[in-house]
């Protein structure tokens, strides 16, 4: 009970029997020892650990009511701006330990029950609605430190707003089948990050245009429950070595489709079913969206930050950090930096309680913060790739400098002030953070973390008060 270890954590992965593929084979023995995932799962399991580090523990869990053990401060329902401050500070804490690499960094999907718990009074009272379901999971999910994944995206076969969808077979997840166990589920969800090594999967159907009322669900289930698959993408990590792969080998979260083949979903699961107006409506009108901004912008200031940190030691590396040109790209990275920063505090200083009583992070601030990072997260690491130059280009491995041409290496590689395994470790950081498989993905991943950036672009100005500032104008023009 209360906050688990990093031991704990890897053992009861280690126990279920879930069913992942990649590369065309079944996954077998401990996930843990497979080298697709034993890099990231050593990198949670030492999120875990950072729980009961002596020195920030207090920073890192907190004590329910009546009970005597802690538990992680991300599941916190916070009442004042200072339980707010304290999410943010154990949040950031996990941020700089992987260095905003982490999408899904348990936090995030302990934030999302948190929110949704926080909301169930949206849920009462309403038909195919079990709100007690989402309060029976946070209070599980607390005391046992689960991990999760989600799912929430439909297979893309047709994008097109006019697409009905109408198919013999379910593609995307639906419901085939209630009985008295619970419901039966059939069809595909995109996009689990992290999926098939996390205890559960929550699932929810995003709002469409078009909604099949079978689409129309919310649940969480375990991870290997019988007939749930995931189906891998390639993975992105490129071997052992932290010199060669500083960041795919510690931080590559995998993502993969989910399968549903006739998978039951017992009735204490279920959130709600075959009703599309509480699949709209919840997700909009609950906390989601504004904690999840939180947690997701206090991530992406600790990866900017880690980039910020890259350039500079390159800039001082290569000797060039006279030429203004220069300075000018390093200032784009710190007012990108700088700008988060504001919007953030912003989000807290204007908080307010909800109708529920809860401390809600003013949503205008982190919304503009979510539309100004998908747009220069792209341009900092194109920043990084132009100071790199031809030097991100010609990257030796850590075995050649173990071998008879080190020698060669050591006298042509080296830095200003940095020695040749030294210079190219730097590079090959830079190289992994910008260029690798692993790279370009991450940049892919913050592009459309939040859905489409036009789409969230105009989600904010229909959302933003523009009254205020047409008034000022009117009456300007009426003197």
């Amino acid at each position: 009970m209360g906050n688990i270890t990093g031991r704990d954590f890897i053992a009861r992965l280690n126990r279920m029997n879930t069913e992942i593929w990649l590369d065309g084979q079944k996954v077998k023995g401990p996930i843990s020892e497979h080298p697709a995932f034993k890099g990231v799962i050593q990198t949670i399991s030492s999120l875990y650990d950072l729980q009961n580090d002596p020195k920030i523990k207090g920073e890192m869990t907190f004590s329910i009511d009546g009970q005597k053990e802690s538990v992680g401060l991300s599941y916190l329902q916070p009442k004042t701006k200072q339980d707010l401050q304290s999410r943010r500070k154990m949040i950031d804490h996990w941020a700089r330990h992987t260095h905003g690499m982490m999408g899904r960094s348990p936090d995030y999907m302990n934030t999302v029950l948190m929110s949704y718990a926080a909301s169930t009074p949206l849920l009462k009272g309403k038909e195919n609605c079990f709100p007690e379901n989402i309060q029976s999971l946070y209070e599980r999910a607390m005391v046992n430190d689960l991990s999760f994944t989600h799912t929430f995206i439909t297979p893309q076969i047709n994008r097109s707003q006019l697409n009905l969808g109408f198919s013999t077979e379910p593609v995307s997840a639906k419901v085939i089948e209630r009985n008295n166990k619970g419901l039966v589920i059939k069809g595909a969800r995109l996009l689990a990050t992290q999926g098939g090594f996390t205890d559960e999967v929550l699932v929810y159907t995003a709002p469409k245009l078009f909604f099949d009322p079978d689409e129309a669900f919310a649940f969480s289930i375990p991870s290997d429950t019988k007939g749930l698959k995931f189906i891998c993408r390639e993975s992105f990590v490129g071997g052992d070595s932290s010199f060669n792969y500083p960041l795919s080998s510690k931080y590559e979260e995998m993502d993969s489709i989910v399968v549903f083949d006739h998978v039951l979903v017992p009735w204490e699961r279920v959130f709600f079913y075959n009703n599309v107006d509480a699949a709209t409506d919840f997700k909009l009108r609950s906390s989601f969206y504004p904690f999840a901004y939180h947690q997701v912008i206090t991530r992406q200031i600790a990866k900017t930050e880690f980039i910020l940190g890259v350039a500079q030691l390159m800039v001082d590396t290569i000797n060039i950090d006279e030429y203004q040109h220069i300075q000018e790209k390093l200032s784009e990275i710190v007012i990108g930096l700088e700008t988060m920063k504001a919007l953030l505090e912003n989000s807290e200083n204007d908080a307010g309680l909800d109708e529920f009583g809860v401390m809600r992070p003013s949503m205008l601030p982190l919304q503009v913060a979510g539309n100004v990072f998908p747009k220069v997260y792209p341009r900092f690491c194109e920043i990084i790739q132009l100071i790199g130059a031809s030097g991100m280009v010609a990257l030796p491995t850590e075995k050649d400098f173990e071998s008879s041409i080190g020698t060669d290496l050591e006298k042509y590689l080296r830095g200003e002030n940095k020695s040749a395994p030294d210079r190219v470790r730097l590079f090959r950081l830079a190289w992994d953070l910008t260029m690798s498989p692993f790279g370009t993905r991450q940049t892919q991943y913050e592009r459309y973390f939040f859905g489409d950036p036009v789409r969230l672009s105009s989600f904010l100005y229909q959302n933003y008060p523009k009254d205020y500032y047409r008034d000022i104008i009117e009456q300007f023009l009426k003197k």
